[in-house]
């Protein structure tokens, strides 16, 4: 038996903020969505053409409050090519939330307060 990871799920306030700010920060763009005939859900499934894994933003039309995400001791984790260019963008948006210096990486938020850490490519 094999399994493969496929997505993760967020649930987002404002889904056009979100997805600004991933395409922004990380270059992930819309794949596909989802939006219930009724109007109380859109998923919007966002990836890049650098891994076949997607972030799922989930937008709740009876969830307008912010979300609760305790104590954001989970993480999605973004490996990239060029480090220094990534944290200079991320310091111009004022994104970057906790920096560890010692193992070089540093973590950025998203508008509802999910951490994304950033990896440099080790070679």
């Amino acid at each position: 038996m094999k399994f493969r990871m496929v997505h993760e799920n967020y649930n987002v306030v404002d889904l056009d903020k979100s997805l600004a700010f991933y395409e922004k920060a990380l270059g992930l763009k819309e794949a596909r969505r989802k939006t219930a005939e009724d109007g109380s859900f859109i998923i919007v499934y966002i990836s890049n053409e650098n891994a076949d894994f997607e972030l799922e933003l989930t937008w709740l039309r009876d969830h307008p409050q912010k979300y609760d995400i305790g104590e954001e001791e989970f993480h999605l984790a973004f490996k990239t090519d060029d480090f220094e260019a990534a944290h200079k963008l991320h310091e111009e948006m004022g994104c970057i939330c906790f920096e560890n210096h010692s193992m070089g990486i540093y973590f950025i938020q998203d508008p509802d307060g999910y951490w994304l850490e950033v990896i440099p490519e080790r070679r």
